[in-house]
Protein backbone atom coordinates (compact mmCIF):
# COMPACT_ATOMS: atom_id res chain seq x y z
CA UNK A 1 0.00 0.00 0.00
CA UNK A 2 0.53 3.48 -0.80
CA UNK A 3 0.12 6.33 0.96
CA UNK A 4 -0.14 9.98 0.76
CA UNK A 5 0.09 12.39 4.08
CA UNK A 6 -0.65 16.35 4.34
CA UNK A 7 0.42 17.99 7.50
CA UNK A 8 0.19 22.12 7.96
CA UNK A 9 -1.17 22.08 11.69
CA UNK A 10 1.24 24.70 12.62
CA UNK A 11 4.25 26.44 10.62
CA UNK A 12 5.93 23.45 8.39
CA UNK A 13 4.69 22.41 5.27
CA UNK A 14 4.67 19.14 4.76
CA UNK A 15 4.25 16.26 2.21
CA UNK A 16 5.17 12.52 2.66
CA UNK A 17 4.58 9.30 0.75
CA UNK A 18 4.84 6.07 2.73
CA UNK A 19 4.91 2.37 1.63
CA UNK A 20 4.20 -0.77 3.44
CA UNK A 21 3.07 -4.48 2.57
CA UNK A 22 -0.21 -5.69 3.59
CA UNK A 23 -0.38 -6.97 6.95
CA UNK A 24 -1.27 -5.86 10.58
CA UNK A 25 2.95 -5.92 11.41
CA UNK A 26 4.65 -5.27 7.76
CA UNK A 27 7.43 -3.32 7.98
CA UNK A 28 6.82 0.23 6.44
CA UNK A 29 9.26 2.91 3.90
CA UNK A 30 9.35 6.29 3.85
CA UNK A 31 9.26 6.79 0.16
CA UNK A 32 9.66 10.70 0.38
CA UNK A 33 9.35 13.45 3.09
CA UNK A 34 9.27 16.88 2.40
CA UNK A 35 9.27 19.70 4.93
CA UNK A 36 9.29 23.40 4.25
CA UNK A 37 9.49 25.45 6.92
CA UNK A 38 8.37 28.47 8.21
CA UNK A 39 11.30 29.69 10.63
CA UNK A 40 12.44 32.67 9.00
CA UNK A 41 8.77 34.16 8.47
CA UNK A 42 7.85 34.20 12.12
CA UNK A 43 11.26 34.93 13.65
CA UNK A 44 10.64 38.86 13.74
CA UNK A 45 7.53 37.71 15.95
CA UNK A 46 8.99 35.70 18.25
CA UNK A 47 6.33 32.84 17.52
CA UNK A 48 4.41 31.97 15.17
CA UNK A 49 2.10 33.69 13.73
CA UNK A 50 -1.25 32.53 12.62
CA UNK A 51 -2.49 34.33 9.13
CA UNK A 52 1.22 34.50 8.26
CA UNK A 53 1.34 30.54 9.00
CA UNK A 54 -1.85 29.88 6.95
CA UNK A 55 -0.96 31.76 3.37
CA UNK A 56 2.39 30.41 3.61
CA UNK A 57 0.76 27.31 3.27
CA UNK A 58 -1.39 27.88 0.80
CA UNK A 59 1.00 29.66 -1.17
CA UNK A 60 3.72 26.53 -0.88
CA UNK A 61 1.37 23.18 -0.31
CA UNK A 62 0.90 22.43 -3.87
CA UNK A 63 4.28 22.73 -4.65
CA UNK A 64 5.26 20.49 -1.61
CA UNK A 65 2.78 17.45 -2.31
CA UNK A 66 4.18 17.80 -6.23
CA UNK A 67 7.62 17.19 -4.63
CA UNK A 68 6.49 14.40 -2.56
CA UNK A 69 5.28 12.56 -5.25
CA UNK A 70 8.34 13.10 -7.72
CA UNK A 71 10.95 12.20 -4.84
CA UNK A 72 8.97 8.94 -4.27
CA UNK A 73 8.78 8.44 -8.17
CA UNK A 74 4.52 8.20 -7.57
CA UNK A 75 1.83 9.41 -9.32
CA UNK A 76 -1.52 10.63 -7.55
CA UNK A 77 -3.42 7.75 -9.46
CA UNK A 78 -0.48 5.14 -8.33
CA UNK A 79 -1.35 6.15 -4.10
CA UNK A 80 -3.77 3.71 -2.24
CA UNK A 81 -5.17 6.26 0.08
CA UNK A 82 -4.66 10.00 1.77
CA UNK A 83 -4.08 11.02 5.04
CA UNK A 84 -4.23 14.64 6.22
CA UNK A 85 -4.03 16.59 9.78
CA UNK A 86 -7.47 18.04 10.79
CA UNK A 87 -5.94 18.98 14.04
CA UNK A 88 -5.20 19.69 16.97
CA UNK A 89 -3.58 22.82 15.68
CA UNK A 90 -4.45 26.08 13.58
CA UNK A 91 -7.16 26.63 12.56
CA UNK A 92 -6.31 28.37 9.19
CA UNK A 93 -3.15 25.73 8.68
CA UNK A 94 -5.49 22.99 8.83
CA UNK A 95 -8.25 24.64 6.33
CA UNK A 96 -5.64 24.46 4.03
CA UNK A 97 -4.12 21.13 4.26
CA UNK A 98 -7.48 18.91 4.35
CA UNK A 99 -9.37 21.25 1.71
CA UNK A 100 -6.73 20.16 -0.73
CA UNK A 101 -5.98 16.28 0.40
CA UNK A 102 -10.35 16.49 0.31
CA UNK A 103 -9.71 17.49 -3.52
CA UNK A 104 -7.36 15.21 -4.27
CA UNK A 105 -8.93 12.23 -3.11
CA UNK A 106 -12.36 13.75 -4.95
CA UNK A 107 -10.47 13.81 -7.98
CA UNK A 108 -8.53 10.39 -7.77
CA UNK A 109 -11.44 8.65 -6.37
CA UNK A 110 -9.03 7.91 -2.98
CA UNK A 111 -9.87 7.35 0.37
CA UNK A 112 -8.87 9.93 2.86
CA UNK A 113 -8.50 9.99 6.84
CA UNK A 114 -8.36 12.88 8.59
CA UNK A 115 -5.75 12.34 11.46
CA UNK A 116 -5.29 13.43 14.82
CA UNK A 117 -1.74 15.11 14.62
CA UNK A 118 -0.83 13.75 17.91
CA UNK A 119 -1.43 10.07 16.74
CA UNK A 120 0.77 10.61 14.02
CA UNK A 121 3.38 11.06 16.71
CA UNK A 122 2.19 8.37 18.85
CA UNK A 123 3.06 5.64 16.21
CA UNK A 124 5.87 7.01 14.57
CA UNK A 125 8.00 4.34 16.69
CA UNK A 126 5.79 1.48 14.60
CA UNK A 127 6.76 3.36 11.29
CA UNK A 128 10.52 3.61 12.39
CA UNK A 129 11.10 0.72 14.67
CA UNK A 130 7.93 -1.40 13.65
CA UNK A 131 7.18 -1.28 17.92
CA UNK A 132 4.85 -3.47 19.13
CA UNK A 133 1.45 -2.81 21.76
CA UNK A 134 1.37 -2.07 24.47
CA UNK A 135 3.97 0.59 24.81
CA UNK A 136 4.42 3.81 26.96
CA UNK A 137 4.82 6.84 25.25
CA UNK A 138 5.69 10.28 26.46
CA UNK A 139 4.56 13.53 23.92
CA UNK A 140 6.72 16.13 24.51
CA UNK A 141 5.90 19.19 21.98
CA UNK A 142 5.43 22.81 21.84
CA UNK A 143 1.58 22.05 22.39
CA UNK A 144 1.05 19.34 24.50
CA UNK A 145 3.56 17.04 27.27
CA UNK A 146 1.61 14.24 27.94
CA UNK A 147 2.22 10.17 29.08
CA UNK A 148 0.01 7.89 27.45
CA UNK A 149 -0.42 4.37 27.21
CA UNK A 150 -0.91 3.21 23.21
CA UNK A 151 -2.71 -0.31 23.38
CA UNK A 152 -3.34 -0.22 19.74
CA UNK A 153 -4.43 1.94 16.49
CA UNK A 154 -6.69 4.30 18.16
CA UNK A 155 -7.01 3.20 21.65
CA UNK A 156 -4.91 5.78 23.89
CA UNK A 157 -4.90 5.94 27.10
CA UNK A 158 -3.38 9.57 29.18
CA UNK A 159 -1.71 8.92 32.09
CA UNK A 160 -0.41 12.68 32.56
CA UNK A 161 -0.44 15.73 31.29
CA UNK A 162 1.54 18.88 31.79
CA UNK A 163 -1.31 21.39 34.01
CA UNK A 164 0.61 24.75 32.46
CA UNK A 165 2.71 25.09 29.90
CA UNK A 166 3.50 22.12 27.59
CA UNK A 167 7.86 21.59 27.31
CA UNK A 168 7.90 23.18 24.09
CA UNK A 169 6.72 26.19 25.29
CA UNK A 170 8.65 26.67 28.75
CA UNK A 171 11.66 25.84 26.18
CA UNK A 172 10.67 28.55 23.80
CA UNK A 173 9.73 31.05 26.99
CA UNK A 174 13.10 30.68 28.41
CA UNK A 175 14.63 31.00 25.41
CA UNK A 176 12.53 34.72 25.24
CA UNK A 177 13.86 35.75 28.08
CA UNK A 178 17.39 35.07 27.84
CA UNK A 179 17.18 37.38 24.46
CA UNK A 180 18.06 33.90 22.12
CA UNK A 181 16.76 33.54 18.65
CA UNK A 182 13.32 31.94 17.91
CA UNK A 183 12.34 28.92 17.72
CA UNK A 184 13.74 28.20 21.35
CA UNK A 185 14.37 25.09 21.99
CA UNK A 186 17.31 24.22 19.65
CA UNK A 187 18.89 27.11 20.88
CA UNK A 188 18.32 26.81 24.63
CA UNK A 189 20.01 23.35 24.00
CA UNK A 190 22.73 25.17 22.41
CA UNK A 191 23.50 27.42 25.07
CA UNK A 192 23.61 24.48 27.44
CA UNK A 193 26.43 22.19 26.05
CA UNK A 194 28.82 24.96 27.36
CA UNK A 195 27.03 25.70 30.80
CA UNK A 196 27.12 23.85 34.39
CA UNK A 197 23.76 22.14 34.82
CA UNK A 198 24.24 22.70 38.86
CA UNK A 199 25.05 26.33 39.03
CA UNK A 200 21.37 27.22 39.64
CA UNK A 201 19.13 25.21 41.98
CA UNK A 202 16.20 25.14 40.03
CA UNK A 203 12.84 23.92 41.57
CA UNK A 204 11.27 20.44 40.05
CA UNK A 205 7.76 21.21 40.07
CA UNK A 206 5.47 18.60 41.40
CA UNK A 207 8.34 16.34 42.32
CA UNK A 208 7.42 13.39 45.29
CA UNK A 209 3.77 14.27 44.63
CA UNK A 210 1.48 11.13 44.11
CA UNK A 211 0.14 12.06 40.61
CA UNK A 212 1.96 11.71 36.77
CA UNK A 213 1.27 14.92 35.87
CA UNK A 214 3.52 17.73 35.23
CA UNK A 215 4.16 21.33 35.49
CA UNK A 216 6.93 23.76 33.80
CA UNK A 217 5.51 27.46 34.84
CA UNK A 218 7.12 27.52 38.15
CA UNK A 219 10.19 26.48 36.67
CA UNK A 220 9.99 29.08 33.72
CA UNK A 221 8.99 32.09 36.72
CA UNK A 222 12.62 30.65 38.65
CA UNK A 223 14.61 31.20 35.37
CA UNK A 224 12.82 34.47 35.19
CA UNK A 225 14.07 35.45 38.71
CA UNK A 226 17.62 34.05 37.66
CA UNK A 227 17.92 36.29 34.69
CA UNK A 228 16.61 39.39 36.75
CA UNK A 229 19.15 39.15 39.44
CA UNK A 230 22.11 38.50 37.18
CA UNK A 231 24.17 41.53 37.45
CA UNK A 232 25.77 40.78 33.88
CA UNK A 233 24.00 38.42 31.59
CA UNK A 234 26.88 37.08 29.78
CA UNK A 235 26.92 34.61 27.68
CA UNK A 236 28.23 32.51 30.40
CA UNK A 237 25.36 33.14 32.83
CA UNK A 238 23.08 31.90 29.71
CA UNK A 239 24.78 28.79 29.05
CA UNK A 240 24.86 28.57 33.22
CA UNK A 241 20.66 28.80 33.45
CA UNK A 242 20.34 27.07 30.14
CA UNK A 243 22.37 24.16 31.59
CA UNK A 244 20.70 24.13 34.99
CA UNK A 245 17.02 24.41 33.50
CA UNK A 246 17.39 21.40 30.69
CA UNK A 247 18.89 19.77 34.36
CA UNK A 248 15.67 20.38 35.77
CA UNK A 249 13.58 19.60 33.28
CA UNK A 250 15.60 15.77 32.75
CA UNK A 251 14.84 15.63 36.39
CA UNK A 252 10.79 15.96 36.30
CA UNK A 253 10.76 13.58 33.12
CA UNK A 254 12.85 11.29 34.68
CA UNK A 255 10.72 11.18 37.90
CA UNK A 256 7.59 11.09 36.44
CA UNK A 257 8.36 8.33 33.85
CA UNK A 258 10.02 6.07 36.71
CA UNK A 259 6.60 6.33 38.22
CA UNK A 260 4.78 5.39 35.28
CA UNK A 261 7.07 2.42 34.62
CA UNK A 262 6.05 0.70 37.33
CA UNK A 263 2.53 1.51 36.96
CA UNK A 264 2.52 -0.29 33.46
CA UNK A 265 4.90 -3.07 35.04
CA UNK A 266 1.79 -3.62 37.26
CA UNK A 267 -0.71 -3.95 34.53
CA UNK A 268 1.30 -6.02 32.07
CA UNK A 269 3.57 -8.63 32.23
CA UNK A 270 5.24 -8.73 28.37
CA UNK A 271 8.56 -6.54 27.32
CA UNK A 272 8.19 -2.98 28.16
CA UNK A 273 9.22 -0.41 25.76
CA UNK A 274 9.03 3.41 26.14
CA UNK A 275 8.66 5.82 23.40
CA UNK A 276 9.87 9.30 23.30
CA UNK A 277 7.99 11.29 20.45
CA UNK A 278 7.76 15.42 19.81
CA UNK A 279 9.57 17.70 18.83
CA UNK A 280 11.17 18.18 22.48
CA UNK A 281 12.44 14.43 21.69
CA UNK A 282 14.74 15.78 19.73
CA UNK A 283 16.62 17.22 22.34
CA UNK A 284 20.17 15.19 22.69
CA UNK A 285 20.28 15.76 26.87
CA UNK A 286 16.66 14.61 27.61
CA UNK A 287 17.05 11.93 25.48
CA UNK A 288 20.48 10.82 26.94
CA UNK A 289 18.82 10.92 30.03
CA UNK A 290 15.61 9.08 29.52
CA UNK A 291 17.99 6.53 27.98
CA UNK A 292 19.55 5.88 30.42
CA UNK A 293 16.69 5.45 32.48
CA UNK A 294 15.25 2.90 30.31
CA UNK A 295 18.71 1.18 30.30
CA UNK A 296 18.27 0.52 34.33
CA UNK A 297 14.98 -0.58 34.42
CA UNK A 298 15.23 -2.98 31.67
CA UNK A 299 13.01 -1.52 29.01
CA UNK A 300 13.36 -1.33 25.34
CA UNK A 301 13.86 2.53 23.93
CA UNK A 302 12.42 3.76 21.08
CA UNK A 303 13.31 7.56 19.87
CA UNK A 304 12.44 7.92 16.57
CA UNK A 305 15.34 9.97 14.49
CA UNK A 306 15.37 13.83 15.01
CA UNK A 307 13.75 14.64 11.53
CA UNK A 308 10.22 12.66 12.25
CA UNK A 309 10.38 13.83 15.91
CA UNK A 310 9.40 16.95 14.47
CA UNK A 311 6.28 18.15 12.80
CA UNK A 312 6.43 15.77 9.28
CA UNK A 313 3.86 14.25 6.94
CA UNK A 314 5.36 10.66 7.07
CA UNK A 315 3.97 10.26 10.60
CA UNK A 316 0.39 11.75 9.07
CA UNK A 317 0.43 9.38 6.10
CA UNK A 318 1.47 6.36 8.15
CA UNK A 319 -1.28 6.62 10.55
CA UNK A 320 -3.78 6.17 8.05
CA UNK A 321 -1.96 3.84 6.54
CA UNK A 322 -2.57 1.60 9.90
CA UNK A 323 -6.18 2.04 9.86
CA UNK A 324 -6.63 1.75 6.11
CA UNK A 325 -5.05 -1.65 6.49
CA UNK A 326 -7.01 -2.20 9.56
CA UNK A 327 -10.37 -1.24 8.04
CA UNK A 328 -10.81 1.22 10.78
CA UNK A 329 -13.59 3.74 9.96
CA UNK A 330 -12.77 7.34 9.32
CA UNK A 331 -14.87 10.21 11.30
CA UNK A 332 -14.47 13.17 9.81
CA UNK A 333 -15.86 15.92 12.02
CA UNK A 334 -13.90 18.42 10.12
CA UNK A 335 -10.85 20.49 11.37
CA UNK A 336 -10.54 20.69 15.09
CA UNK A 337 -7.96 23.46 16.86
CA UNK A 338 -8.26 20.94 20.24
CA UNK A 339 -8.29 17.43 19.76
CA UNK A 340 -7.76 15.23 22.91
CA UNK A 341 -6.32 12.12 21.62
CA UNK A 342 -7.56 10.37 24.81
CA UNK A 343 -11.42 11.07 24.24
CA UNK A 344 -12.00 10.16 28.20
CA UNK A 345 -9.62 12.26 29.46
CA UNK A 346 -10.31 14.68 32.78
CA UNK A 347 -9.61 18.18 31.95
CA UNK A 348 -6.74 19.78 33.62
CA UNK A 349 -7.08 23.10 34.71
CA UNK A 350 -3.79 24.71 36.13
CA UNK A 351 -2.22 28.15 36.66
CA UNK A 352 -1.38 28.47 33.07
CA UNK A 353 -4.53 26.95 30.93
CA UNK A 354 -7.86 26.99 30.92
CA UNK A 355 -8.34 23.62 30.87
CA UNK A 356 -7.69 22.07 27.59
CA UNK A 357 -7.95 18.38 27.25
CA UNK A 358 -5.65 18.53 24.56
Amino acid sequence: MIFLGIETSCDETAAAIVHADDGPNAPAEILSNIVLSQTEDHAPFGGVVPEIAARAHLNSIENIVQQALSAASVTLTEIDGIAVTSGPGLAGGLIVGTMVARSIAMVHQKPIYTINHLEGHALTARLTDNTPFPYLLLLVSGGHTQILLVKGVGDYERWATTIDDALGEAFDKTAKLLGLPYPGGPEVEKAAETGNPNAYEFPRPLKGRDTLDMSFSGLKTAVRKAAQESSELSQQAISNICASFQNAVADVLENRLSRAMSKFSDIYDCPSTFVVAGGVAANTDIRRRLQTLCATNDWNWVAPPHILCTDNAAMIAWAGLERHRLQLPNIDAGIKTRWPLDQNAVSKIGSGRKGSKA
